[in-house]
């Protein structure tokens, strides 16, 4: 692996990762068809093959600037300086950075020649007129090249791949030509032009192809060696010269062989910091988005009350109506705000906070309060908490907290209650067994009447018991095996007997009336389940309602494509907010001998089945009353029918 295969490999930032990802398949197909030796050529370096840890994703420089904005962004820190590695690829990418040195060493050493020249010429030696030129003419091009690039594209690595590029020709090739001719027109003077041809060989060895960095120091090695042997045909000491060619050529290889090491292993590192970057990058969009998701509040604030990240949750705590604006926000200066500030400077000056959190009240107004669970947790978790700047903090509203506890000690009430009754129901049965053998002996009304009694009591507990069993865990039915049944009919059936049952008249001009579609809709529910519903929502509602016709009302009707409406209606005196906000609690009951699981056992059975049920006041002109709406899953929609289909109306 080479700092050129490397750079070869990447392209201009496009429009995302999907093309960088296409591009990088399309690089290892085209690697493929290269054959064995390419692909060694590709994947390993001079001296053996690259680590393991090398296989991170490729990304082309500029987008590596720009993934360093995007985490610095993220992390809110805009008023710190930039990293290191940001910093370092913001010039370009280290192919580009390279070739601009060696390309500012070309101008350096051509103006050194140059004056070298001139003051050869100044202190009265008189140099050759040839090798002024050269060094003339090689300092004006390397003057125009070095300058020239900043006007256009960069030169790419594939551009230096070839010989005949101009970029290459423009650089190494006029290089090896202007020192092999200095060294051939001067080899017998006391200025050594062999240690200048260091520069292209160390150049070809970092932005060229092994196989073409090895053969330009073999060609350096033969023209030294032919020069040699060009100084020996007039004359000169052939072990001397041809020793000395012999040496400087090992030394070009060798030059050769540490600049291909020196480049594989930047290549390598750069690798793996384009990967280590991308990496970091996934965790952070990561750690956003679960923490945008959170239910519970998020804040990161410094020292000066400056908060440095919140996600929604918090923002919407903060504010009594929508939510705050996004950070960065100070916290100072805002009155509502004062008892969280508070907060946190006694948590920055005492170096900690309780574990299980500490309650504070933010007052927006006069009468609109918000009481908020808050936990600190500072980032760094030393025993001296002098040093700290940042602390996170963890908002919850605290009558969410309460709910979560009451909803546990209801689980755990439920658990409780479910193996009472359990044990309740066998001496229950037997009690009832024997109260109907001792009801057939009985021959006096009293003994009748106390039989009576025990029997009725006996079904009241009975029915308790089993409105337990059915909330106790692990006995819900599963809603895919829900009956399709017809709600129309279903309805109008359990409206009936309920109506002979409780001896009501059904009718227009009767106490229930009903509301019903003249079609069939179908629906995903047990019928006995919603039995029990309608059946204990008449219950409540002929309670409390007034008997007078038209008092009480079922309704059924289209709310949507996939959901039906089904509504239970009756006059009287609204529920109170007090009683409201408990009605679908289990264990809460106004009457003293109600068990107060009727609603929520209802709520349950609506939910089982993908439903649900609400409870809603009504007012109108003249009739006020209480309604219960309860939302059924439909099977199948219903073709040319919703339009004539009536919604839940009111009571006429």
């Amino acid at each position: 692996m080479r700092l050129s295969d490397l750079e070869a490999d990447t392209e201009p930032a496009s429009n995302g990762n999907r093309r960088a990802s296409d591009r990088r398949q399309g690089d290892r197909r085209r690697v493929d068809r290269r054959g064995p030796a390419a692909r060694d050529e590709a994947q390993h370096s001079w001296f053996g093959p690259a680590p393991a840890d090398e296989g991170h994703a490729e990304l082309d420089l500029e987008a590596e600037a720009r993934l360093a904005h995007e985490l610095e962004a993220d992390a809110g820190e805009t008023d710190q300086p930039a990293s290191g590695l940001r910093a370092g690829t913001q010039g370009g990418s280290s192919f580009q950075r390279i070739y601009r040195v060696f390309l500012a060493a070309r101008a350096a050493l051509g103006l050194a020649l140059l004056a070298t020249q001139i003051s050869l010429a100044l202190l009265g030696s008189k140099p050759d007129v040839w090798v002024m030129v050269l060094c003339g003419g090689y300092a004006v091009q390397t003057l125009v090249l070095w300058l020239l690039p900043r006007f256009q594209q960069p030169t790419s690595p594939k551009a230096l791949a070839r010989l005949a590029s101009p970029q290459w020709l423009g650089s190494i090739g006029v290089d090896l030509l202007v020192f092999s001719m200095l060294h051939a027109l001067d080899s017998s003077s006391s200025l050594n032009f062999v240690a200048l041809l260091v520069l292209p060989v160390l150049m070809s060895g970092l932005l060229t192809p092994r196989l073409m960095a090895l053969a330009t120091a073999a060609g350096v090695t033969l023209m030294l060696l032919g020069t040699a042997w060009l100084s020996v045909l007039r004359g000169l000491d052939p072990a001397l010269r041809m020793t000395q060619s012999g040496l400087a050529g090992s030394g070009l290889f060798i030059v050769t062989l540490l600049a291909a090491e020196l480049a594989s292993r930047l290549a390598r590192e750069e690798r793996s910091a384009r990967g280590s970057l991308e990496l970091a990058r996934q965790q952070a969009q990561l750690n956003r988005l679960v923490i945008d998701e959170m239910q519970e509040g998020v804040l990161v604030v410094d020292r000066r009350g400056r908060v440095r990240a919140a996600n929604p949750a918090a923002r919407s705590l903060l504010s009594a109506h929508g939510m705050v604006r996004a950070a960065p926000f100070q916290l100072r200066g805002m009155p509502v705000w004062a008892p969280l500030v508070a907060g946190v400077e006694s948590a920055f000056a005492l170096g900690e906070w309780p574990e299980e959190g500490a309650d504070l009240s933010l007052q927006f107004e006069p009468g609109n309060s918000r009481s908020l669970r808050v936990r600190v947790r500072f980032t760094r978790r030393q025993a001296s908490r002098a040093s700290e700047e940042l602390c996170v903090l963890f908002l919850e509203d605290l009558r969410t907290v309460q709910a979560r506890s009451r909803q546990e000690k209801l689980a755990a009430m439920g658990r409780v209650s479910a193996g009472i009754a359990h044990e309740i129901r066998n001496p229950l049965a037997a009690i009832d067994q024997a109260n109907a053998l001792l009801s057939e002996d009985c021959l006096e009304p009293t003994q009748q009447h106390l039989t009576a009694i025990v029997a009725s009591n006996a079904l009241r507990l009975k029915r308790i018991v089993d409105d337990v069993m059915a909330l106790a865990p692990g006995v819900a039915s599963d809603a895919s095996e829900a009956s399709i049944i017809d709600a129309q009919a279903l309805l109008l059936e359990i409206c009936q007997e309920w109506a002979r049952t409780n001896e009501v008249t059904l009718g227009d001009d009767g106490l229930l009336q009903l509301h019903l579609p003249p079609h069939a809709l179908m629906i995903a529910f047990e019928p006995d389940h919603l039995r029990r519903v309608v059946v204990n929502l008449l219950d409540n509602a002929y309670r409390h309602a007034p008997k007078r016709t038209g008092a009480l009302l079922v309704s059924l009707g289209l709310r949507s494509d996939r959901l039906a409406e089904l509504g239970v209606f009756s006059e009287g005196d609204l529920i109170s907010p007090e009683v409201e906000r408990h009605l679908f609690e289990p264990f809460f009951s106004t009457r003293s001998r109600g068990t107060g699981l009727g609603l929520y056992i209802c709520r349950e059975l609506c939910e089982r089945y993908g439903g649900n049920i609400e409870y809603i006041s009504r007012r109108q002109s003249q009739v006020q009353g209480n309604q219960f709406v309860v939302t059924l899953r439909r099977q199948a929609p219903l073709v040319g029918a919703a339009a004539n289909t009536p919604s839940t109306a009111a009571p006429s």
